[in-house]
Formats: structure tokens, sequence, C-alpha cells
């Protein structure tokens, strides 16, 4: 009996052993994506084209390899655009988006994109010229598209004027159009405000989520529950809610660096694409820094190292144990992003 047990232990190893070896189909690569003009890819999101059936990066694309005093390098940044055409894993960079509605050059962050009755919806962080320490009013402003590189300015949403940044947006079982954001004059928390039409907004005057300091709010609907992550920059803090107006304040992700190539030290400002069954957050990181503020001072010419300005575009599995998500960004998995439908 003793020689049996044995033998069926040893055999339970070597299947789990064996099905470790089995390598992962469709095994995303890291990092997933550099932008190869400024090496500055930040704040990525993701949405399908319907007319080219490709998925579309676009991005803050900050000018990590010039020369340049201070923060300079994170303002009079353009949104970049990557595309793919076999489900996420291969992306071309395609240039950037002229949004431009003033006079000069000007500063865009962090867009949001969704897709209403034909025409795709970009919310976008608007500041006015370029600075070299951190600075300027921010303002989230309206565009509309039918394929993705064309532009309409609408302008500005009627949202708080004093520097919110960081929108993700949502239409809830009420109707509404809702949109989360970050208010740095409130305390850099994330407060939020709906609409029938995304034009007209109504702000609730308490905050979504409050609590300590955070950035990048991004909301989604996963086994049976919506999700918010924001950067707490040590990583990604995790709400669940029944109802998207409720959250619970859950642990954090990414907060440990990882062991891919250019997967350290955290992940910072994150989407997230639900797609057949599977939850992917799409993620950057500092990987020339031990740690997400090291920012190794300015140089003798008051400007910061290429090495530690430089970023990487990184994709990992959110997993839901039964109660909250996890994610091991270590772990092999398969990536594919499916082909959307064209309503």
């Amino acid at each position: 009996m003793i020689k049996k047990i044995i033998f069926g232990l040893l055999m339970m190893a070597g299947l789990n052993a064996a099905a470790q070896d089995v390598p992962v189909k469709n095994q995303p690569p890291s990092p997933l994506f550099r932008d190869p003009i400024y090496d500055g890819a930040a704040d990525p999101v993701l949405v399908y084209n319907k007319a080219e059936k490709e998925w579309t990066m676009l991005y803050t694309q900050r000018r990590a390899n010039v020369q340049s005093p201070g923060v300079a390098f994170c303002y009079g940044t353009a949104i970049g655009v990557a595309t793919s055409k076999d489900h996420g894993h291969t992306w071309a960079y395609r240039g950037a988006l002229n949004l431009e509605h003033e006079h000069g050059l000007n500063t865009f962050w962090a867009p949001d994109i969704i897709y209403d009755n034909g025409l795709y919806h970009m919310f976008v962080v608007y500041i006015r010229g370029v600075y070299s320490q951190w600075g300027g009013d921010a303002h989230l402003v309206h565009y509309t598209s039918k394929n993705l590189w064309d532009w309409k300015y609408l302008g500005p949403m009627n949202l708080p004027d004093h520097n919110i940044i960081d929108p993700t947006l949502m239409k809830l079982p009420d109707g509404k159009w809702h949109v989360w954001y970050k208010d740095q004059k409130l305390g850099s928390i994330t407060m939020t405000a709906e609409s029938t039409d995304l034009v007209n907004w109504k702000v609730d005057d308490k905050p979504a989520i409050g609590g300590r300091e955070h950035e990048g709010p991004k909301i989604f609907r996963f086994k049976d529950y919506y999700w918010m992550i924001t950067d707490e920059w040590q990583g990604q803090r995790v709400y669940r809610s029944k109802d998207a107006k409720t959250w619970e304040h859950q642990g954090l992700i990414l907060d440990k660096p990882g062991h891919r190539p250019e997967d350290t030290p955290t992940g910072a400002h994150a989407d997230v694409v639900v797609s057949e069954g599977h939850a992917y957050i799409i993620y950057f990181t500092h990987p020339g820094r031990k740690k997400h503020f090291e920012d190794g001072g300015l140089d003798a010419d008051g400007a910061y190292s290429y090495t530690t300005k430089r970023t990487s575009i990184h994709a990992a599995e959110l997993e839901f144990n039964g109660e909250t998500l996890t994610c091991d960004r270590d772990k092999p998995f398969s990536f594919w992003l499916a082909d959307e439908g064209s309503k």
C-alpha cells in the first residue's frame, strides 16, 4: 500500500512538472511595446478599430530620449498610436494624433476612448503649453472620430475647472454615461459625474474613491462585478462593486517587481481589456528604476537621465479567486484580443 501511495505521489508530481513545461499558446512578448521615436510610451488605452479590423493602442508619448530640463519630457506630448493586426501580439508604431486646437505647442495626456452610435469619443487631458516643472492647469477635453485618426474637437467637458486628469468612462444599466477622474485640487482622489449625451455632465459632490492619493482610475466589468483599479505609485489598488457606485477597497496588484524583460519595478497607470472571458491589464513601467519614484535626480544640466525616463508597455492577466482580483505578472498566460463587432 505504501509503495502504491508513493508511486501515485511521484506520478502526480511528474504530471504537474510536465504541465508546467508545456508552452503557453499565444504568450505575449515582454515588453509588449516601446515607442520607437521617443521611447516614452505611458498611460496606454486599447480600442478596437471596427473599420480597419485591428486593435489600436493610444498613449501619452513622453519624450524620454530628448535632452530637456526637469520634467519637460512629460509636456508637449502628443497621443501616440500603435496598431496590431495579430490580436495584440505585434504592435506597429503609426505616428501621433493631431489634436491641437489652439496656437502653439501644447500637452496631451492619458486618453480614454468609448464607442457610441457609430462614433468614437475621446476624452483626454489637455494642458496649454510646456513646462519644465510640474504645473499648468489641466482640463478634460472631448473629441469625436469615425476612424480613430481624424478627430473633431468639441470642447472642454463641463466638469470642475481645475486640475482634473485621467478620465475613465462606462455606460451603466441606468442608461447614463458615467465618468471617473482624478481631481488634483481635492487631494488627488477619484470623483465622478454622469451624462445622458456625453456632452452635459452632472458632477457628484461626493468622492467616488477617497483615501490615499492616487491617479489613473480605470473601470471595467468582469465576473459579475464592476472593478476599479487606481495607480497608487506603488502598484495598482483594486476596488470591487455591484453597482459601480459603492466601492469595496481591495488589495494591491503589480506592486512587486516582475522578472520578465523590462517588467520592473511596479506597474503604473493601466488599462484593462476584457476579451472572451479573460481580463488583461495593460500597464507601463520605468525599467531603468529600482522604484517608481527613484528618478535618479537632476544632472549638472538640470535634466533627468534617459535611463530613468524611458518606459515600456506590458500585458498581464487578471484572475478572479472568488473574492477579488489577483495578478502574477511572471505567470505565463495566453494573450488574445478578439475581434469585435461593427455595432
